[in-house]
């Protein structure tokens, strides 16, 4: 704030005597210098508002007019309130309007963003003075802030309280200890294993899939991924990177004592009630630290209901055709986190019968599936896909599933059991289902194969819905409509929707729908494949015989007011 009193000073609003008066006067007490300059008579509170709204570009606010809801303030712990000398004042939509007394101070911001769940914040400025009066009435004068060194005290029992009854019980259980410890007994540990014991079921909270601790030069940060889009949710002190490392690895049964190579371990969760979270955690060292990922794998939010995926009805009823065949192969295609892995399972829990025998390779295994015989790819100790395979054509299959083909070793033997009576499903890194086929071509494998081999491609895309709560009719430029490749048949029909943002959603967006394109290999698309056809001209082939691409299926989905332009535009590229 020093800073603040030499542009004081050029405005002419104290004079330099003053300032050194009560920078003086803040020496000897503490505090902050503005408060200072209205206590000694130098500076007016309106002057002072007026002065860092203009500086910061942020509105000033009076506290007295403003009817504050004591809920909404009681989310951040009092000690953080008078640390930072803030307070929240308002939810606006998905908003959380913070009155401060130093709109500068990005830390506090951040960390009202982890407490509060809110991402977007908008600071407004008051008075220290209002600011902590309207702290002490809400709390209570009584009660004492905690003296807990190296920052605000991380109130476990309040987090879990947000889960309702079935949170009375946690424990974690590491990959091979399955006797669990008491995970409540734990926040009365040190502050670090109450951070990470926070972030975790935060994220649980959030329905966040995936979990970032990045440690840089000058600071760390956390970042959680909802819907499919990252957001920062606190930034820990960057002293805390080693022990919350430290801490994470002692929970997934890694070695603390490795930080120069990278590892993988798992940790589950124990919630009560019979519901069980695993979170599978990747350890990578880098340049300042090591960058943690975590992955929630939550059994009970698996969603196998074919028809509820986001098929189109003619695209489901094609898939299912597909893997009810007798034997062949069944391809679904798309990005890391597109969803691949849901789309398998829920095929296999349509093929799961008693009468068949499925077996599957996967890299790792996410999910336990009942009737389902799940092998774990271990290529250090020689344990890969090939390997997997191999074995399984000597136990008796009728159903195979290889969690990815990597090369062409996996390739030709995948293909040679889809040829003879088995039905093999797997998934391949390609951008859409057109394109599988010279990914397949590329590795080696012959064309007479693949043309042979493979019954059905699928491409899918994860797009983020529209929250059902706040959600309201918009109206979109036709042009734009067209320029995306909407017909103009649809665009007449459609209903158009865009959520506003509210206390349920993450701007706007609740969830996730799957965009998918389903391409059946039929007898001329085969002869394309055997004439050595270009990705193009299959793609053009496919269409002329009605196959529905991933930007025809997201248009279809803006249609009905599912998703928005910005969401199809970011999952699909133009048809040419």
């Amino acid at each position: 704030m020093a800073r603040i009193g030499e542009l004081l000073v050029r405005e002419n609003l104290i004079t330099p005597q003053q300032l050194q008066q009560a920078i003086a006067e803040q020496k000897a007490a503490g505090g902050r210098l503005g408060s200072h300059l209205v206590k000694m008579g130098y500076l007016k509170e309106e002057e002072l508002l007026g002065f860092l709204s203009k500086q910061y570009g942020v509105p000033a606010v009076n506290l007295s007019e403003y009817e504050i809801d004591p809920a909404l303030v009681k989310r951040i712990p009092k000690d953080v309130l008078k640390q930072h000398l803030m307070i929240p004042i308002n939810l606006a939509g998905s908003t959380l309007i913070l009155a401060m007394a130093d709109p500068s101070n990005i830390f506090a911001i951040d960390e009202v963003r982890f407490l509060t769940g809110y991402t977007n914040v908008e600071v407004v400025v008051a008075s220290e003075e209002s600011i902590e009066e309207t702290i002490d009435r809400i709390y209570g004068a009584d009660q004492p802030a905690s003296e807990d060194v190296g920052g605000p005290e991380l109130d476990l029992d309040d987090v879990m309280s947000e889960f309702g009854e079935e949170m009375d019980d946690v424990d974690y259980v590491t990959g091979e200890d399955e006797e669990g410890l008491d995970f409540a007994s734990m926040a009365e540990d040190k502050p670090v294993v109450r951070l990470v014991n926070a972030i975790l079921l935060d994220a649980i909270k959030r329905s966040a899939s995936d979990i970032h601790i990045e440690p840089y030069e000058k600071m760390m940060r956390v970042r959680f991924r909802i819907d499919g889009v990252m957001a920062e949710v606190m930034r820990p002190p960057l002293k805390m990177k080693d022990a919350i490392a430290s801490r994470i690895k002692i929970m997934s049964n890694l070695d603390i004592a490795e930080r120069r190579l990278p590892q993988d371990g798992r940790i589950k969760l124990k919630l009560g009630r019979g519901r069980d979270m695993d979170f599978r955690v990747s350890v990578l060292p880098t340049l300042f630290g090591e960058k943690i990922c975590l992955r929630l794998l939550d059994k009970s939010n698996l969603q196998l209901d074919m028809t509820k995926l986001g098929f189109r009805p003619a695209q489901l009823q094609d898939f299912l055709d597909s893997i009810h065949k007798p034997f062949g192969m069944v391809l679904v295609t798309g990005p890391t986190g597109s969803g691949k892995t849901t789309t398998l399972y829920s095929a296999l829990s349509e093929l799961n019968k008693v009468t068949e025998n499925i077996s599957t390779a996967e890299d790792p295994v996410e999910f336990n599936l009942a009737g389902i015989n799940q092998v774990n790819v271990r290529e250090d100790i020689g344990l890969t896909f090939a390997a997997a395979l191999r074995s399984f054509l000597r136990q008796d299959p009728d159903i195979i599933m290889v969690g990815e083909i990597r090369d062409f070793e996996t390739a030709e033997i995948a293909v040679k059991a889809a040829l003879t009576g088995h039905m093999v499903l797997s998934t391949l890194h390609t951008n859409d289902a057109p394109g599988t086929v010279n990914r397949l071509l590329n590795m080696g494998v012959e064309p007479f194969l693949v043309a042979s081999a493979v019954n059905c491609i699928l491409a899918q895309r994860l797009a983020r819905r529209n929250c059902k709560n706040c959600a309201k009719p918009i109206e979109i430029d036709k042009k734009i409509c067209m320029d995306l490749g909407m017909s103009e048949e649809m665009y007449e029909n459609a209903t158009f929707m865009k959520g506003e943002g509210c206390d349920q959603c993450n701007g706007g967006y609740k969830g996730r729908v799957a965009l998918y394109e389903v391409l059946v290999m039929t007898d001329t698309l085969k002869e394309f494949v055997l004439n050595g056809a270009s990705t193009a001209e299959l793609k053009h082939q496919a269409i002329k015989d009605g196959f529905m691409t991933l930007r025809q299926c997201g248009l279809s989905h803006l249609a009905e007011g599912t998703t928005t332009v910005e969401e199809v535009v970011r999952c699909s590229v133009a048809d040419r």
